[in-house]
């Protein structure tokens, strides 16, 4: 009896997409998006919906909007998660999705992924409080909980060909360069 694996990836498309690309390298230039307005304190809402890709702009099925905020810690409402939280919920979900895409490209079965992920944040440098303190993230840590039709091994590889196709792991340990325009209202 032949079981089939369903981790609900379809990598047949990925690889054909991934073959077409290959052929044609300026449709794989993509230009992701998010607009964000300032609401009031230091809460924000931020919308996504239209990006470029393929040679042409595109737009996801229906726009998301994100609410960010900060904790009553910082004397604000706690409207929504902070700006640095969101880092951590796109390294989460990337990882998370490529583990699943990889598992289905390599015939393992998967029954859950779950993964957390922590950022060590030392908040004296964005208060202002020691200019030495670097404002963002010291270091990240992700642990995976996996259960499925695998070895230790086949996991543990699972997540390194996760950690070595994610967009966002890359772009967090990674210098990106980042060019900040201003432009009157």
């Amino acid at each position: 009896m032949t079981s089939t694996i369903d981790n609900g990836v379809n990598v047949q498309a990925l690889l054909d997409a991934r073959g077409v690309l290959e052929g044609a390298p300026e449709a794989a230039k993509f230009t992701w998006r998010a607009s964000s307005k300032w609401q009031h304190g230091v809460a924000s809402t931020t919308s996504i919906k239209n990006y470029f890709g393929l040679g042409e702009e595109q737009s996801h099925k229906t726009e998301r909007v994100f609410d960010a905020d900060h904790p009553e810690t910082f004397a604000a409402p706690d409207d929504g998660i902070t700006p640095i939280e969101y880092l951590l919920v796109g390294l989460a979900s990337c990882l998370t999705a490529g583990v699943a895409s990889v598992a289905q490209n390599r015939g393992i079965q998967l029954r859950s992924v779950e993964s957390t992920v922590e950022g060590h944040h030392d908040v004296r440098g964005i208060l202002g409080a020691d200019s030495d303190v670097r404002n963002g993230f010291n270091d990240i840590k992700v642990t995976f909980k996996i259960d499925a039709d695998a070895s230790e091994q086949e996991i543990e590889a699972l997540v390194a060909q996760s950690q070595k196709r994610s967009a966002v792991f890359d772009a967090l340990a990674n210098p990106t360069e980042i060019a900040v325009e201003v432009t009157s209202a």
